[in-house]
């Protein structure tokens, strides 16, 4: 598609179908992602039989279980990105809110931490397959000009979700007696499989594809020598955010359940309502700024400024009270504006036939690492004695890394999705 039938489509209802289908879904698993951290501390303790330090066991348990999630995330947006690139991108998303939705709910039948593992594993295949095929699939049919728009509407949706779990949260208090009906909640996104079946049409840039390329192999082209640069980058960029979000920003509720105790039983909704606002902003921002002033320089001042609030918050933030929460809300849409950012460029990286694929194992490698990040962080929380602004201060260094390695990367400005 050239940049002058791009500039001439007109939004049809097929357009809106599949945005509102990949926005739910979005929302939705955002919606299922923000359900464990704030239910982690009261089931974790609800489950604890020792005399010890509680935190200890809490983040220890808290790090190994995130760890599971992303490796189950990352599976999973291998397995569904094939899918999705050999059957379609519908029938694959489907597939993965089915997923996410039921093994969510039999949280509800936990009796040890392990069970909790295990679920959150099998939930997590369907949330790890959605994004990739939700992104694909509205690049692939709305026209060039607008998806730098699409990509924040994309990227804000998931903290649409957090934003309701936490209010969800807030409206009945979760606590160490009353924790175990929030998973039955994660049941109801099940629902919009039958809209998306019924009402969304698949991508025909993916079906044209897929009848010029029959014997299309994404996951070995991914790899192949002409797209092993942009995959090992986007596996890279995408490491990088999610370990600061995973590592530690995904513990602040946590860390304010620690930090105000049954004094105010809702402080960790009213913080996780924070950051997500603040992530709303951030993922609407963070690509229209790549569409702006170019992908790399995008790129990079959301490292810098991600670093620096991020600093702040760990270094500063040791009491609960108004300027703790405007840091929190700071965080969420700084660390956050990478996921309206990646919708933007991963799809940029790779061609159609093999865009779904790519993006998963880009995006789901990363998760990969970010388990190790967040298995990291619960190490550190254990080794300094509950300390989660020490843990974070450390393991948000890594934008770093993002600040240096972004300059080798393609810049795709103005240039139309690879065929």
């Amino acid at each position: 598609m050239s940049n002058t039938e791009g500039h001439s489509i007109k939004i049809r209802r097929s357009h809106l179908l599949v945005l509102l289908a990949a926005f739910l879904g979005w929302l939705f698993d955002g919606f299922e992602m923000g359900l464990f951290p704030i239910v982690a501390r009261p089931a974790l303790t609800d489950m604890y039989t020792g005399s010890d330090n509680v935190d200890a066991f809490v983040g220890q348990w808290m790090g190994w279980i995130t760890a599971v999630f992303l490796l189950g995330a990352a599976a999973g947006g291998f397995v569904f990105g094939w899918f999705g690139d050999r059957f379609g991108r519908v029938k694959a998303m489907s597939a993965s809110i089915l997923t996410y939705s039921i093994f969510t709910g039999l949280g509800f039948f936990a009796q040890e931490p392990w069970h909790l593992a295990l679920f959150r594993f099998l939930a997590a295949l369907g949330m790890g397959g959605e994004w990739s095929l939700g992104v694909a699939l509205v690049m692939e049919c709305w026209p060039e000009r607008l998806r730098p728009l699409m990509a924040g509407i994309i990227g804000a949706a998931a903290n649409f979700g957090f934003l309701l779990i936490a209010a969800v949260s807030k409206a009945k208090e979760v606590t160490t007696d009353s924790w175990r009906w929030m998973w039955l909640v994660g049941i109801l996104p099940a629902m919009l499989v039958f809209f998306i079946r019924l009402f969304v049409p698949e991508s025909e840039r993916w079906k044209a594809s897929i009848s010029k390329n029959k014997n299309n192999h994404p996951l070995k082209e991914v790899f192949s020598k002409k797209l092993l640069k942009n995959t090992c980058l986007a596996i890279c960029f995408s490491s990088i955010a999610l370990i600061g979000t995973w590592g530690s920003v995904q513990w602040i509720p946590v860390w304010v359940d620690q930090m105000v105790g049954d004094t105010l039983p809702t402080a960790k909704s009213d913080v996780g309502m924070l950051s997500a606002m603040g992530a709303i902003i951030g993922c609407l921002a963070g690509p229209l700024i790549g569409g702006g002033i170019g992908r790399r320089p995008a790129f990079f001042l959301l490292c810098l400024s991600s670093l620096l609030v991020c600093g702040t918050l760990y270094r500063s933030g040791t009491e609960y009270g108004a300027t703790f929460k405007f840091l929190v809300f700071l965080t969420g849409m700084t660390t956050a504006a990478f996921y309206g950012w990646f919708p933007l460029y991963l799809p940029e990286l790779f061609p159609t036939r093999s865009r779904a694929t790519g993006q998963g194992v880009g995006y789901n490698s990363g998760r990969i690492f970010a388990a190790f990040g967040a298995i990291a962080g619960g190490q550190l929380v254990a080794a300094f004695d509950g300390d989660y602004a020490r843990m974070g201060s450390m393991i948000t260094l890594i934008y770093l890394g993002g600040m240096l390695m972004i300059w080798m990367a393609p810049e795709t400005k103005g240039r139309p999705l690879p065929e």
